[in-house]
């Protein structure tokens, strides 16, 4: 397989766990990523002497972090009002509600980590 191939399959997989995951909450997450390497680019081009740019970072890979999750809860209460309206569920569709709401707090996890990456990053260029 090469690189091409593999370049058309990943993009209507990432569109597609982004809208599996709750539209709202997976682009909300996806400009917040955008944000984050967008600061951290300007910060290590330009520098960040106060260190506000650093703050900011902070702050908006926290706010994808607590999204994500807050995305979760929002998923797990819908399927859970589903499952009790309908009763007798099969496992399926249980484990399918589940890994959808998983999706939404693994993104958040991603932006917060490539974003506290590149505060490491600009802390190390500091030094």
């Amino acid at each position: 397989m090469n690189f091409k191939m593999t370049a058309q399959l990943m993009k209507p997989l990432f569109a597609n766990l982004l809208n599996e995951g709750g539209p709202l909450f997976m682009y909300t997450l996806l400009i917040t990523l955008i944000i984050c390497i967008g600061l951290i680019v300007k910060a290590l081009l330009k520098g960040d002497e106060n260190g506000k740019t650093q703050k900011l970072i902070a702050s908006v890979s926290l706010f994808a972090l607590v999204w994500g999750f807050l995305g979760q809860i929002i998923g797990l209460i819908t399927a859970f009002d589903f499952i009790q309206s309908f009763g007798n569920v099969k496992p399926e569709i249980i484990a399918g509600g589940i890994k959808v709401a998983s999706l939404s707090p693994a993104f958040g996890m991603v932006v917060f980590l490539i974003a506290r990456l590149g505060i490491i990053a600009l802390i190390l260029k500091k030094k």
